[in-house]
């Protein structure tokens, strides 16, 4: 099986200033998604994908291939499937290669490890799933909310029959974590989507789930890396 592993860097960024080459504990941010993806004993392939030079410098100094991102598709707001489709395209153009699976690594997530991915990966194979997403467990209070209707009358935010359970009836609740996803190539083809409707959750901390936005998401990452 062909896995590839695709890590999106464009060069703009709102909270923080060319975010992806931030420095955290001495590397480049992008730095530690390489690496873990590089170590990953079942990926075959990692490739960053970007509209800036000195992050695909910096990602092929690490070992890393490159595929140049159009600006058309590099914006705020283009959506996350036109990025993979085009790595797709110019892979199989330059050398003929098609993965059968696609791993998606986000690299504001710094705090997923090598291990994450093929424990991810492992329980991917076993369950015989379509996808993994990485999640984080959320407290089952909130399947209890409401949210306001058109006229100002409280509406059960899921079923009603949740808004009264007792919490020990509650289902499990998870949050992605956006560290990784994972799905069969074919089936992000025609879905346009991470999100298969053979999905299984790989579970992790809430301390490792840090997804890096802001300077405080930055300094919180350098003190969880430090504890491990």
């Amino acid at each position: 099986m062909h896995i590839l592993a695709i890590i999106p860097a464009r060069g703009g960024s709102r909270g923080i200033p060319k975010k992806n080459i931030v420095p955290l504990l001495g590397k480049p941010l992008i730095v530690w998604s390489i690496e873990a993806a590089l170590g990953s004993k079942h990926i075959d392939r990692v490739v960053v994908s970007s509209d800036d030079k000195q992050i695909l410098e910096t990602a092929k100094t690490y070992g890393s291939e490159v595929v140049v991102r159009p600006k058309k598709i590099s914006g705020d707001n283009s959506p996350y499937e036109l990025l993979i489709q085009h790595a797709l395209k110019e892979l199989k153009k330059k050398n003929g290669y098609f993965p059968d699976l696609l791993v998606y690594l986000q690299p504001t997530s710094p705090l997923r490890t090598a291990d994450d991915i093929d424990k991810a990966l492992e329980l991917f194979f076993v369950k015989k799933a379509d996808a993994v997403i990485s999640v984080y467990a959320l407290d089952k209070k909130y399947l209890k909310s409401f949210i306001a209707g058109k006229n100002g009358f409280l509406l059960s935010a899921f079923n009603n029959r949740f808004s009264f359970a007792n919490r020990q009836d509650l289902p499990d609740v998870f949050m992605p974590n956006g560290a990784i996803f994972a799905i069969k190539t074919d089936i992000f083809l025609k879905r346009k989507q991470l999100f298969a409707l053979k999905t299984i959750p790989y579970i992790m901390s809430v301390e490792r789930s840090i997804d890096i936005d802001t300077l405080d998401d930055l300094k919180r990452a350098e003190k969880n890396l430090k504890i491990d």
